[in-house]
């Protein structure tokens, strides 16, 4: 690092920055932001580690680094797994890409974990990825029979079927010949992706999200695959990304966001919404992504058809250019990838330092905001991010991306209300009043979810009203319940108390209009309650541990 930089990224908070997307100079290397961006190399881009420049991609022509020698041994990865409880904070001049155990504070995913039931060769996969710098050139022969066997015993028994109708049950009936001969076809480059099944699921507004369905042959290609992408760029994500990662959860995400804001970190929040993320990636960025780590081409070319397949949307045949299937084994773990180059390596190395104020990002696969603490921060990221993701064929929504004043109210507001809300991952944050009498963040179940969540348990009981009401019971309790794992946290009671008795009135509802001769009546009713009682609402998560 020369004396120029070191000495930026050692000023007082108040300094005058360069804007985000300028492209530094140090040691005669250009440092860009990430990759695939015009007239830039791959091979190129270097991050900073340490003081030091070091490449993440072997330069074309230049002799594969020399990984250091790795014990798999189970004392080798109890070692590991305690020097990764030593999380260690990014510096003033940039963030590490590469994390070795990404800690949590529940549910860590550690070295002995991800190593159970793994094959040495697997292991040792894992033991050389914890190297940013270390690249794979030959890993399709972990594609075994064995991947595929626990690919396919992951997917669900009830999982939707694809273009050919084949089911989980149907396909497992003939197991080990059915395994046997798609390895067959994976070795000598004859299998093909069938076609996605295109559906489309209603949101709010009378919107509709669009997923693919793949073939359940596909699906068990594409979670092997899935599986060995984990284990190459797991270790390379950072602790601002919790969506579709292994022990990291929504309520992490969520936990982690309570922290900032109770700390007073977060008095400006950027919310960030991309319209159709998954649709909407460029595919060869993606591949260039990709290739920092992984040049063995078998892999490679697996990757692509698994990216470059038709949809069936009804009876409309199209071959899209550009996204992931939203719905496909595969999507997320590339949907994270994509945005870990384009919006967290980019914030923790080229924004924050040059912020004169605290920030953070949490993001769940697409759904991310950024705090802030001071408002002229704020603002210059609402504006340059924009720029930023369209660089890489990603659009913000123009509305619903937005900067939301959220600062813990004076003590001497009477209006009982903060300066705004925000949501993010279902959940409206707001203020309000403590037992105690402080101002502290709190959360509740977003509008929009709760009537989501009440027009699907009416059209079910309006359906299904003729069903025996011991069936009705089971599925109304499956939904329900459901619904309480997910929004029962601490603090947001009173919307679990609404869904508790709006499901109450509404099956009442469809149970007197079941006959024009006999009616439900409110007696009647209670005493089936008291026979077939509906889950009652509870708190499953804590966001935040309660004073003793």
């Amino acid at each position: 690092m020369d004396a120029a930089r070191k000495k930026r990224t050692t000023q007082e908070p108040g300094r005058v920055s360069l804007p985000f997307e300028t492209i530094r100079q140090s040691s005669g290397a250009p440092v860009t932001n990430s990759p695939g961006t015009t007239g830039e190399s791959e091979s190129q881009h270097v991050v900073e580690e340490e003081g030091t420049l070091a490449s993440i991609g072997r330069r074309r022509g230049e002799p594969q680094p020399r990984p250091k020698e790795t014990e798999t041994s189970e004392g080798r990865i109890r070692a590991n797994k305690r020097e990764a409880g030593k999380r260690e904070a990014p510096g003033a001049g940039g963030a590490k890409a590469a994390r070795v155990g990404n800690e949590l504070e529940e549910g860590e995913m550690t070295a002995t974990s991800m190593a159970e039931n793994m094959s040495p060769e697997r292991i040792k996969v894992m033991e050389r990825a914890r190297s940013p710098q270390f690249v794979f050139l030959s890993l399709a022969h972990l594609l075994d029979e064995d991947a595929l066997t626990r690919a396919y015993h992951r997917i669900r028994k009830d999982a939707a079927v694809g273009t050919d109708g084949i089911t989980k049950e149907q396909y497992g009936q003939n197991l080990e010949g059915n395994i046997r001969g798609l390895h067959q076809r994976l070795r000598t480059m004859t299998w093909r992706h069938q076609p996605i099944r295109r559906v489309h699921i209603p949101k709010e507004r009378g919107k509709t999200r669009p997923i693919g369905i793949s073939t359940l042959e596909d699906k068990v290609v594409q979670g092997a695959l899935c599986e060995l992408l984990e284990l190459i760029f797991e270790p390379l994500f950072m602790d601002c990304s919790y969506g579709f990662r292994r022990g990291r959860s929504a309520h992490d995400a969520l936990r982690a966001l309570n922290g900032v804001l109770s700390r007073g970190e977060g008095n400006y929040i950027l919310e960030l919404d991309v319209q159709s993320y998954f649709d909407s990636i460029d595919r060869e960025k993606l591949k260039e992504m990709l290739r920092e780590r992984v040049v063995d081409g078998s892999l490679m070319r697996l990757v692509g058809k698994c990216l470059h397949v038709g949809v069936l949307d009804g009876s409309e045949y199209f071959e899209p250019g550009e996204g992931t299937p939203q719905g496909s084994v595969l999507s997320p773990v590339l949907g994270n990838l994509y945005l870990h180059h384009v919006l967290d390596v980019w914030f923790e190395r080229e924004v924050r330092p040059r912020l004169k104020g605290r920030a953070h990002l949490i993001r769940y696969a697409d759904d991310a905001v950024i705090t802030f603490e001071r408002e002229d921060d704020a603002l210059r990221v609402k504006e340059v991010i924009t720029k930023r993701f369209e660089r890489y064929g990603l659009t913000l929504h123009p509305e619903k991306t937005r900067v939301v004043r959220y600062e813990r109210p004076r003590k001497g507001n009477s209006t009982g209300k903060g300066p705004g809300t925000f949501d993010f991952l279902g959940f409206t944050h707001y203020w309000c009043r403590s037992r105690g009498g402080k101002w502290v963040p709190r959360v509740k179940t977003r509008t929009a979810r709760l009537r989501r969540f009440f027009t699907a348990v009416a059209d079910f009981c309006r359906s299904h009203r003729h069903e025996p009401v011991k069936e009705q019971h089971a599925a109304l309790t499956r939904r329900i319940t459901g619904h309480f794992n997910y929004f029962g946290v601490n603090g947001n009671v009173r919307s679990l108390q609404r869904v508790a008795h709006a499901c109450e009135t509404v099956w009442h509802k469809w149970l007197n209009r079941r006959s024009q001769r006999s009616r439900m009546s409110w007696d009647r009713f209670t005493a089936l309650l008291r026979a077939n009682p509906l889950p009652r609402p509870v708190v499953r998560v804590q966001l935040w541990q309660t004073a003793p």
